[in-house]
């Protein structure tokens, strides 16, 4: 059974920084895209960023690029979002996926969210929060 469990949110000024991990379980590290999505109220889920530690390739949308770092760490099968300069329009919940394949430009799709959605694995989600 694939797990994924996200800790760090939380609240922060404008300007700020906070780091996200994300531990995951039951699936072939190497094989998956594993990253973040995030979903702010009334707005669609948005994906932000997403890595292959097999090929250390990564991606990042144009709104977090510049501002937030993704890594990853096998041997602990786990992620981190590292986000500096934070904004309130950052302000959403944040999602850990795990989805088989390739990280590539097709994430930023809305393809990709489908895909994600029914073929791969989600966390609960964790709250951060920007004050002007």
């Amino acid at each position: 059974e694939v797990q994924l469990v996200e800790s760090g949110g939380g609240l922060v000024q404008t300007g700020g920084s906070l780091r996200l991990s994300c531990a995951t379980s039951g699936f072939t590290f190497d094989d998956y895209a594993v990253g973040w999505f995030r979903q702010a109220p009334g707005k669609e889920r948005e994906g932000i960023s997403c890595i292959r530690s097999y090929d250390d390739a990564t991606v990042y949308a144009d709104s977090v690029k510049g501002r937030f770092t993704i890594s990853s760490e096998a041997a602990k099968k786990s992620i981190y979002l590292q986000m500096d300069s934070l904004r309130p329009d950052d302000t959403a919940v944040y999602y850990c996926f795990a989805a088989p394949g390739a990280c590539s430009s097709w994430f930023l799709t809305p393809g990709y969210r489908y895909y994600a959605t029914t073929s791969g694995s989600w966390g609960q989600g964790i709250q951060v929060a920007v004050s002007s």
